[in-house]
């Protein structure tokens, strides 16, 4: 199966929907337009787990994802990882039916040496690799029934959250090897047209990392990627001790801020990066463990229509490239040319372009 990318004219401006911080503030005019990297929503997640079948059941079972694809790794795709030559791997590429783009990709290694968690503990003030994956829900409370008798556990409870003129309710839902699925329930208004009608979770529509300094990874979104704007926060905090949907200790809610930004490479309800800043919370940096074949959220892929102009705009910005433009197969697409980079705080993003 192909997945077909219709490039469209790349836009930058923001738009006044659901976001996952407590404050809209309005957002300054970009002053510079810059050509994005792409202009398509990232097209897949990649997982590193111990077990494909173990962190799949949350995603098929509860979220009544389908299996699109699954197969050996490419050996071509673990060289490009620098992973041990006698390395090997398979994949399983899950979503809900019809889903263009917001896929998970779950891969679970063999024989490709040490895998450590990238994130143990994985409490909101760690900084370093991706958060957590953030979906759409519905009817939370069944959803964390059943994610409990499956072995799942949370990072935090169902926490309720009025934002803007959205009420809601967030979890955080934690799996095995530490990877996390970040639930957002809207009890109102109805979510917007733009979301595909589902059962209990749509696709991933967001990633989420937390970051020692928000102005640094804006500068690299907007700087190097050329991503335009969905929100720019102020520095927040509650005015009585609150329950936080992000785990903060209740009695540092009052002065504890935090700050959040949101990117897309073109407006949409999908293809977001998110960023928190817990400014006056210090935690491990885990920036250093975010590669193969350790466990966790290891990669966000975005598609490009040219991936030598891609990786032009990426140096001619001051960006670095981690591993350069490779020839690998990734299935259900075939011969893709791949290359990442890496944010601030040691995610990996990836490019590709289908031959």
């Amino acid at each position: 199966m192909r997945y077909l990318i219709f490039l469209l004219t790349a836009s930058l401006f923001v738009m006044g929907c659901e976001t996952t911080s407590r404050q809209v503030k309005p957002v300054a005019a970009v002053t510079e337009t810059r050509l994005p990297v792409t202009d398509q929503f990232w097209q897949e997640a990649v997982v590193s787990v111990r077990d494909l079948e173990t962190t799949a059941r949350f995603f098929l079972e509860i979220g009544g994802y389908e299996r699109i694809w699954s197969g050996n790794v490419d050996q071509n795709m673990t060289r490009y990882q620098n992973l041990p030559a006698v390395a090997s791997g398979k994949s399983l590429l899950i979503a809900p039916k019809d889903s263009p783009s917001g896929l998970v990709r779950l891969v679970e290694y063999k024989n490709a040496g040490k895998q450590v968690p990238m994130r143990p503990g994985a409490r909101s003030w760690d900084t370093g690799c991706y958060f957590s994956l953030m979906v759409r829900m519905k009817d939370m409370q069944s959803i964390y029934e059943d994610a409990l008798a499956m072995g799942w556990w949370t990072e935090t409870p169902i926490t309720y959250l009025e934002f803007g003129t959205s009420k809601l309710n967030v979890m955080i839902f934690r799996g095995p090897d530490g990877v996390q699925v970040q639930g957002y329930e809207r009890l109102a208004p109805a979510l917007p047209e733009a979301i595909p009608e589902f059962e209990r979770l749509t696709r991933p529509f967001n990633m989420m990392q937390m970051v020692k300094d928000k102005e640094v990874s804006y500068d690299f979104y907007t700087g190097i990627l050329g991503f335009g704007l969905f929100h720019n926060g102020t520095p927040y905090v509650d005015k009585e001790p609150t329950y936080s949907p992000i785990g903060i200790p209740v009695n540092l809610t009052t002065t504890a801020r935090y700050v959040a930004a949101m990117f897309h490479p073109r407006p949409g309800e999908f293809g977001r990066m998110e960023v928190i800043d817990n400014m006056d919370l210090e935690g491990r940096d885990h920036s250093a463990n975010c590669k193969a074949p350790n466990y966790g959220i290891l990669s966000v892929r975005f598609p490009v229509s040219d991936i030598q102009v891609a990786r032009e705009l990426i140096l001619k910005r001051g960006g670095e490239i981690e591993s350069d433009i490779t020839s690998v197969t990734i299935e259900p697409y075939g011969e893709v040319s791949i290359m990442s980079v890496l944010t601030p705080d040691g995610a990996i993003i990836e490019f590709y372009e289908e031959r």
